[in-house]
């Protein structure tokens, strides 16, 4: 998840959630109209709408390249009683400390209206379980300073903040800006 929030943090109270039949499936292209809904719905709860530039060309070119390429980043798509609510996009990573791969979750989101029925847990615990058995030393995501609900959620499920880190970010004209010197090998 980027430096936003994972927003699906299913923060009902304790014996509020309604039974009702959870399921976790990869997104294909046909869902890539379900994905960019879910990633605007995102931006709206984390007040950053305006900063969507995804569009599903953009999507379809990135999560499903369809000429051998390996895709930028893998789509959950999490349903309650067969209706979509909630998604996951994730890709994996290298630590050098660990020498092993990592798994990064750029987000996780459930609707509002879905939420305290456990599908939030239940997408973070299938990426968990998916990390493991590809032998990753870590899964990492960040989340919004102000976003208490989610903040709790992680701590409680065994997560840790990594405090000490701040995260930068170079993008448009100051990330085209910076090039190596001439005479300099790259």
């Amino acid at each position: 998840m980027n430096e936003r929030d994972k927003g699906g943090a299913d923060g009902a109270p304790a014996g509020s959630a309604r039974a009702v039949s959870i399921a976790i499936r990869p997104a294909g292209p046909g869902d890539i109209p379900l994905v960019l809904q879910f990633i605007r719905d995102l931006a709206a709860y984390e007040k950053l709408l305006g900063e969507v530039e995804a569009t599903e060309s953009g999507l379809r070119q990135t999560l499903f390249p369809g000429d051998g390429a390996a895709p930028a980043a893998h789509v959950l798509i999490g349903e309650l009683g067969g209706t979509p609510a909630g998604f996951a996009v994730y890709f994996f990573n290298y630590s050098t400390f660990l020498a092993r791969a990592g798994l990064y979750l750029e987000d996780l989101f459930v609707n509002p209206a879905s939420r305290g029925n456990g599908l939030g847990r239940a997408m973070l615990l299938h990426l968990a379980r998916l990390a493991a058995d590809r032998g990753c030393g870590r899964m990492e995501w960040s989340v919004l300073d102000w976003n208490a609900p989610a903040i709790d959620f992680y701590r409680g499920i065994g997560a840790v903040p990594l405090d000490e880190w701040t995260v930068f970010r170079l993008t448009g004209a100051d990330l085209k800006g910076l090039r190596v010197p001439d005479g300099t090998s790259a």
